[in-house]
């Protein structure tokens, strides 16, 4: 498609599926990269949170006891819908989000990789598991997993279909009911994927929508939810786990990052400068684990800072609705002005601008070039705070060590980057870096996509993880039933105290030099 999509049915359809207690005002949606309307949704308030939670547990009860190979074929099911329905949702995230069609296309990726690999592995990761008992034979033990019940998601704007619904999916697996709250300027794109998952075989009302500022139902959710999934702000992300922490739900969260990328002295230069370009500017930067700092050898800094301008030079800025374009718009005019502010406060301040600089109001409204900066420092804005837009700025460094070091001098470490041709080499400095995920040879994909593994941040980029098993455990409570046969765990009646102690002191001792105990 090339055409823009704009106030179309299927927009108004996707709204119905909100339910409020009582008519309600609508919030208008804007499309990302024209600026005009593009639907409205219900402004839900505090009541209808309620409401939906109630509507949740309910159906929650008998989807808990279906069989979890039940559960799994719905996940199934959405794999292939999600695939073979991806130009729907391409569309709708396009003109809600502002992305390149290709960008977007990473999320419909994601979302097919997160149910298939859910589906596969759910039914392993939640079965009772034998556990060692501390009297061997004596003491059978075991340990289960049972659904939460409840799962609120706060879902950010700039992923609107991987954010609003893949973390939800293993929690639906898992046996829970869920309660989505889409940011306020991307709805649709959850409201498609619900609909698809109740097309999947999902039971009607199992997941709940309300739409709204996050400053209205942000409060109401957690005081409904059972455990609380969040991707946002560092700043939101500590008011949400306090309060998480006044009612003892658990939460997971991922909040902001100011990511680093490190070229190593043996770097293929025009390979890292491609890598970069990806790393940087996909989602227009608008991406938690996108790169902001690159620290560059100075024996390297003549070779790669051209290649890394040229290829960012190349890029094709497009808000049209095919795979033309390297890099779409930003989300609106807020977003905008912060990248703006970000740039021209680090120039003022001295930094240079190699390449971009500039909005682009000629391609669309929020558009802004892919933007590369060197002399960025300590007290401009650009230094330590996360843009969140297309910007970089460039490093020279003497070694290895003060690579590292810099990189890890942040009060974030959600996703960094090494690129080398030694990747035993790239392993070593990865290890050494602060930050949830690393990426040796790429910039943030290879660990996002392999969904066996976990992700999440260090330091103030979140805590909890998503993906592999932590990804679908956290939505379980863990309980452990001992059984205990012949004898106590004690000293017997007929055993005077004083030598039970000494028996098992021997027994103890005993015990670890016992190959396979634990």
């Amino acid at each position: 498609m090339t055409a823009l999509v704009d106030t179309n049915p299927i927009f108004d359809s996707l709204a119905a599926r909100v339910q409020t207690v009582q008519p309600r005002d609508d919030r208008e949606v804007t499309n990302a990269m024209t600026g005009a309307p593009l639907g409205r949704v219900p402004h839900c308030t505090a009541d209808d949170v309620v409401a939906a939670a109630a509507r949740a547990r309910q159906a929650q009860k008998s989807w808990a006891r279906r069989p979890i190979a039940e559960r799994a074929a719905v996940l199934l099911r959405m794999h292939d819908l999600v695939l073979k329905r991806q130009d729907e949702v391409l569309d709708i995230i396009q003109s809600e989000n502002g992305k390149a069609r290709g960008h977007a296309f990473e999320e419909v990726i994601d979302v097919a990789l997160t149910t298939r690999y859910y589906a596969h592995t759910a039914e392993e990761y939640l079965k009772p598991q034998r556990r060692q008992g501390v009297q061997l034979v004596l003491t059978e033990v075991w340990e289960y997993h049972h659904p939460k019940g409840l799962v609120g998601v706060i879902a950010p704007w700039n992923y609107p279909l991987t954010l609003g619904i893949s973390d939800a999916l293993p929690a639906i697996v898992a046996g829970n009911a869920v309660l989505i709250k889409p940011d306020e300027r991307t709805p649709f794109s959850t409201l498609w994927a619900v609909r698809l998952l109740e097309e999947a075989g999902m039971p009607p009302g199992l997941v709940q929508i309300v739409t709204g500022p996050g400053s209205e139902l942000g409060t109401p959710i957690i005081e409904q939810s059972d455990f609380l999934m969040f991707t946002g702000s560092t700043r939101v992300g500590r008011l949400v786990a306090a309060q998480a922490g006044e009612r003892l739900i658990d939460c997971s969260m991922e909040l902001g990052g100011k990511n680093a990328l490190l070229v190593l002295d043996d770097a293929d230069v025009e390979k890292a400068a491609q890598g970069a370009t990806r790393a940087c500017f996909s989602n227009s930067g608008q991406l938690c684990i996108s790169i902001e700092r690159i620290y560059v050898p100075k024996m390297l800094w003549e070779s790669f800072v051209p290649a890394f301008v040229t290829a960012t030079e190349s890029m094709v800025l497009s808000a049209g609705l095919d795979y033309k374009a390297d890099m779409g718009s930003l989300i609106n005019e807020t977003q905008l002005n912060t990248v703006i502010h970000h740039v021209d406060d680090a120039v003022a301040k001295g930094a240079t601008v190699l390449t971009g600089g500039k909005p682009r109001p000629d391609v669309g409204p929020y558009f802004y070039e892919p933007t590369i900066m060197t002399g960025v420092k300590e007290g401009m804005a650009a230094f330590a705070d996360e843009t969140f837009g297309p910007v970089v700025s460039l490093y020279p460094v003497d070694s290895e060590e003060e690579a590292i070091a810099k990189a890890n001098d942040s009060a974030f470490g959600l996703n960094f980057s090494v690129w080398t041709s030694d990747p035993q080499r790239g392993r070593r400095v990865a290890a050494q870096l602060q930050a949830g995920t690393v990426n040796v040879n790429e910039g943030y994909a290879a660990a996002w996509a392999s969904v066996d593994a976990p992700m999440g941040g260090m330091k103030d980029s979140g805590l909890g993880r998503r993906h592999g098993e932590h990804g679908i455990l956290k939505y379980t409570e863990s309980q452990t039933i001992a059984i205990e046969r012949v004898l106590p765990v004690g000293a017997p009646r007929w055993l005077r105290a004083d030598r039970y102690a000494k028996v098992m002191t021997g027994g103890l001792r005993a015990l670890k030099r016992l190959p396979g105990v634990k």
